[in-house]
């Protein structure tokens, strides 16, 4: 972990909990290559380390492939999936980066006939994607408020299912917070641009819509996100300077604006500290937060 992760997990606990709720922790492992165990345990003990415990889970996205498979065909017996055999050269290529420097994909597949469709499948493999109309998304984010989105344009048809027969993260997230109960979701404000793709999915899927809360991101003096493969901010590196979990809590908390002055603190005593609106209102509007 780093700081911006730090900082991420910290304000979903205290959003859970200062609402009375519970924290689940997903491994989100899809990419079986980049998952190891030894990982996803590091992973724990930080969140061990820093009191940021939780109450279900650790749920493993590996072992959820039915689940997976089941809302697929749910979306495909709608009609709004197709197979797409563009190269990321291809949608490189064809696509314009938007406000968010996300490329939106023009559609391409989209049109092929059911004989051009059959003749590519039988040579080589298909990612799947989901035809959006064009219609707006409104977010009600509770710390970047309103963002609206057209589903055509600021997001086009999007993958659910990738050309090695592994599901996108879109779906699968979706298809958890379901499954266990999330009803809210609070992450980076780098993926709130993933939000209507995923209200898109809840509304055909038929489940609940969740709450969302995008935290700013944390970034280096030069405007730079930190990074993992950077070891910026690293959590062990912030140990070893500050020399007690409290004391990162504490400087994190403050150069974030959750608290008033520098002082070691642990995420109970937060919550003993902060409402919600207050906690909300602290970091309503902001996108981003050097870290000094």
């Amino acid at each position: 972990m780093h700081a911006g992760n730090v900082f991420s997990a910290l304000c979903a606990w205290l959003i859970a909990k200062l609402q009375g709720g519970r924290i689940v922790l997903r491994i989100e492992d899809l990419d079986a290559q980049r998952s190891k165990q030894e990982h996803i345990d590091a992973l724990m003990r930080d969140f061990e380390t820093l009191g940021l415990t939780w109450d279900e889970g650790p749920f493993y996205q590996q072992v959820r492939h039915e689940a997976y498979v089941e809302a697929f065909e749910q979306l495909k017996s709608g009609g709004g999936v197709y197979p797409c055999f563009c190269t990321r050269a291809d949608l490189h290529a064809a696509s314009a980066p938007h406000a968010s420097d996300k490329l939106v994909y023009p559609g391409t597949c989209r049109s092929l006939s059911e004989r051009d469709r059959e003749s590519l499948l039988a040579e080589k493999p298909a990612a799947y994607r989901l035809s959006v109309p064009d219609e707006l998304c409104v977010i009600e984010d509770q710390f970047q408020g309103i963002s609206t989105f057209n589903l055509a344009n600021d997001c086009g048809d999007f993958v659910i299912r990738r050309f090695d027969g592994s599901f996108a993260y879109q779906l699968a997230v979706v298809v958890d917070d379901a499954a266990q109960g999330v009803n809210s979701v609070v992450r980076g404000v780098d993926l709130l641009d993933s939000s209507p793709q995923q209200r898109y999915l809840q509304k055909l899927l038929g489940f609940d819509e969740v709450a969302y809360a995008h935290v700013p991101l944390i970034v280096a003096p030069d405007g730079r996100r930190l990074a993992k493969r950077n070891q910026d901010a690293a959590l062990d590196a912030l140990l070893s300077h500050y020399k007690a979990p409290e004391a990162v809590l504490g400087h994190i908390a403050y150069l974030t604006g959750i608290i008033d002055a520098e002082e070691p603190v642990m995420p109970q005593d937060l919550l003993k500290a902060l409402t919600l609106e207050t906690l909300l209102g602290r970091l309503h509007g902001k996108t981003s937060i050097v870290f000094e």
